[in-house]
């Protein structure tokens, strides 16, 4: 079951007191099925994943382990956080996705836990008719008797007022996006249905960038220039350079984006295929959820979910900002 965005405004429509609060973990859902002493592991859309995630099988590979967890699936950083484990950004997730196998080095350096939310089944009884109350005090007495080696217990946090829980999401760092709000008398159902569950982000951060390459859209969207990649400026033998940082094919209206493709058609330097280089004159200030570094970029860092917030037709390029103001967002 998947959760419904919630603002703060429409948070006083509800009864705090009928909710569960839990971090929201930078990962991705998972479902961790084990019975008769095999496990596998499946992405939130139903893939088979469990190639990918040999630790994660291996670790409930055994007898006891005889239940359908739901959860996040998240790298371990340390292993020094609570019950051993401490989620560490979602780019270091992302070098474990999408891979048929994985080698032993990369298992050693990126060890994947799953940060459990729920229990759908145990001892071969399916329980997602259940209350989510339920099920959380059946999770927990299974955990203890089992206490897998890859799982631990998602924290539930106290907050007895809607103001309380906005200061707890106001202190997500790291890994953490911000809330999930649950209601404890709700089933388990496929999905994203409105009501039981929301998730309550933690406010986007935003930098001021210049748009450097268009690339067409697909589909219905294939006569415009739909795909932006933009960069930030850094020094460079006492000038300035722009460095990609990312690429963003939403967060604008209709009428903009036919603004957008009109301003590359008109301000293309070179073309490469579907692509345009454009003038760097155009800066748009992206939103994004977090920013990791990375060896795969040359700027050195990787956002996520960037897209577009607003287009700054008034503001030079010049006046964007720097690289180092992105990089001085990285958690340490």
């Amino acid at each position: 079951m998947l959760a419904q965005p919630i603002a703060e405004a429409d948070l006083v429509k509800h009864d705090p007191a009928a909710f569960f609060a839990e971090w929201k973990w930078d990962g991705i859902r998972v479902q961790l099925a084990a019975q008769n002493g095999e496990a596998r592991l499946f992405s939130r859309t139903g893939d088979d994943i469990s190639n990918a995630f040999p630790d994660i099988v291996k670790g409930a590979s055994g007898a006891l382990f005889d239940a359908v967890i739901d959860g996040e699936l998240l790298v371990n950083r340390t292993g020094a956080g609570d019950n051993g484990f401490e989620p560490a950004p979602f780019n270091d997730l992302r070098q474990r996705l999408n891979r048929k196998s994985v080698s032993a080095k990369m298992l050693a350096s990126h060890p994947a836990f799953i940060r459990a939310y729920d229990l759908l089944a145990v001892d071969g009884t399916d329980i997602r008719d259940q209350p989510l109350a339920a099920r959380r005090t059946q999770l927990e007495a299974w955990f203890e008797r089992v206490r897998p080696s890859q799982v631990d217990l998602s924290p539930q946090l106290d907050f007895p007022t809607w103001p309380a829980a906005a200061d707890l999401r106001a202190s997500a760092t790291g890994a953490v996006e911000g809330l999930m709000l649950k209601r404890a008398d709700s089933v388990y159902v496929a999905g994203r249905p409105k009501g039981p569950r929301f998730k309550w982000k933690r406010d986007s951060y935003t930098v001021d960038c210049v748009v450097m390459y268009a690339q067409r859209g697909h589909d219905k969207r294939s006569s415009f220039y739909l795909d932006y990649t933009f960069g930030l400026w850094r020094p460079t033998a006492g000038a300035s350079e722009l460095v990609p940082v990312g690429k963003a094919y939403f967060g604008f209206t209709d009428e903009e984006l036919a603004q957008l493709d009109s301003w590359v058609r008109d301000h293309t330097t070179d073309r490469f295929g579907q692509v345009r280089q454009v003038e760097s004159t155009l800066v748009v200030e992206v939103a994004f959820d977090s920013v990791n570094r990375s060896t795969r970029h040359k700027s050195g860092v990787a956002m996520r979910f960037p897209r577009f917030h607003r287009i700054r037709w008034d503001k030079p390029a010049a006046e964007a900002d720097q690289l180092a103001t992105l990089k001085a967002l990285i958690e340490s």
